[in-house]
């Protein structure tokens, strides 16, 4: 969500911002209704002060018994009672136009974010290991079902296209990751552990601006309530209509939740294995700032979730996204890519986004110093720590052998005591 006066103080910025994304003019169709939103409130408030003026006005006729007055009076106050019926529906009915235009509008860039269209024009801002020398690699799906414990076949005949079934050594790697995950962000990093809902109401979903853009893209349940695409909507609502004090920030929360996605608009991408699913689990980190402490927040945040692709010596890559391909409520966004062999690629496993106050608003969160009477919106921040799946993959492919086999990686020996590889001997 926007703040209205900003735009009318700078629409320029905005201006160049939505044309970028495709939609241009939004900045000045929001002047104009805002124009016509306050045109009408002063309309009402014209008529509301003739109406009481009239009023008082009417009862000293009578008093006078200037009956002829009187009737004039409650003729005109009759007359001032239609338009504020018909100011009030106007105003209405243009607060709900602007309301909705300002709430399908993506937030605004920081400065230092690349201009593109998409992301081939993201920016690499660092490389950390080399990818790994693998003669000839198997994809994790081949590898997988080799191995017996990746079943797609058996997901597709419960639950369709996108499920996997995965079993013995693998889902205890899988299982094995994502507490990994938690504890290094719990223990090292000062993540506060939170075990939230996994279904949410539309207050929360559209907090987190997943609705209404994103509702094709969200599973509903029969009785109006969303099934998560991600622990960042209900780690972020934890402050939906909240007054934090500033000496309580910022708060830093993880979750490792399944996340569900329909993936309406990535239909024909990824069909094969596990990268792209309709159900997957999900370390997510979330911090809430001070509106000066967001942009410092931000890179410590990337820091903690390229902690996970190092301590599991992982070769990856972190990309400062352009405006075309950061996503609808962020203002800058970094994106880590992990080396995939069998692809000879590296791929997204991880976004880390600054939305600065554009959740807040929608939400209504904010934050107060000690002593001071006003409030400010706090700022939001949201990054994988990372996707458990995606990283499965990448450990799967990466650490394989000519055998067919899958190492285990030194971090994740004491979540699997007594197990070095998957496979063989």
């Amino acid at each position: 969500m926007h703040d209205i006066r900003a735009i009318r103080e700078t629409p320029e910025l905005y201006e160049k911002a939505w044309a970028a994304k495709g939609r241009s003019g939004a900045a000045a169709q929001a002047i104009d209704l805002d124009a016509k939103l306050r045109a009408a409130k002063l309309a009402l408030e014209t008529a509301q002060s003739r109406r009481n003026e009239a009023s008082k006005l009417i009862g000293q006729a009578k008093a006078k018994k200037d009956d002829a007055e009187a009737q004039r009076l409650m003729a005109e106050v009759e007359q001032v009672k239609g338009v504020l019926a018909e100011q009030a529906e106007i105003e209405r009915a243009v607060s709900a136009e602007l309301h909705d235009l300002l709430a399908a509008l993506p937030n605004i860039p920081l400065r230092d974010v690349p201009a593109g269209a998409d992301e081939h024009e993201n920016v690499e801002v660092r490389r950390w290991g080399e990818p790994f020398a693998i003669s000839n690699p198997k994809d994790h799906v081949d590898l997988g079902e080799g191995l017996g414990f990746v079943d797609f076949e058996a997901a597709a005949r419960m639950s369709g296209a996108r499920f996997v079934v995965l079993k013995g050594q693998i889902a205890r790697l899988e299982r094995a990751i994502g507490q990994f995950m938690l504890d290094l962000q719990t223990q090292e990093h000062g993540y506060t552990e939170v075990s939230p809902p996994l279904l949410v109401n539309d207050a929360a979903a559209y907090g987190t601006d997943k609705l209404p853009k994103f509702a094709d893209d969200l599973f509903k349940t029969t009785d109006g309530r969303w099934l998560i695409p991600t622990a960042e909507v209900p780690l972020t609502s934890m402050v939906m209509d909240q007054i934090v004090a500033e000496e309580e920030l910022p708060l830093r929360m993880t979750a490792l939740t399944p996340c569900f996605r329909s993936e309406a608009g990535a239909s024909g991408r990824d069909t094969r294995g596990m990268i792209r699913q309709h159900q997957f689990y999900k370390v997510e980190l979330v911090s809430i700032t001070a509106p000066d402490k967001s942009e410092e927040e931000h890179e410590r945040m990337v820091g903690c979730a390229e902690a996970v692709l190092k301590a599991l010596e992982l070769p990856f890559r972190t990309m400062l996204l352009c405006t075309g391909d950061m996503g609808f409520g962020a203002r800058k966004t970094y994106d880590l890519e992990v080396w995939i062999p069998s692809e000879g690629r590296y791929r997204e496993i991880s976004s880390c986004s600054n939305c600065g106050d554009f959740q807040a608003r929608r939400m209504n969160a904010r934050t107060k110093r000690a002593g001071e009477k006003g409030t400010r919106f706090v700022h939001s921040l949201n990054g994988s720590g990372l996707a458990v799946g995606r990283t499965l993959v990448a450990v799967m492919e990466n650490y394989q052998d000519e055998k067919g086999r899958i190492a285990i990686p030194q971090a994740l020996h004491r979540y699997l005591p007594g197990l070095t590889h998957i496979g063989g001997e």
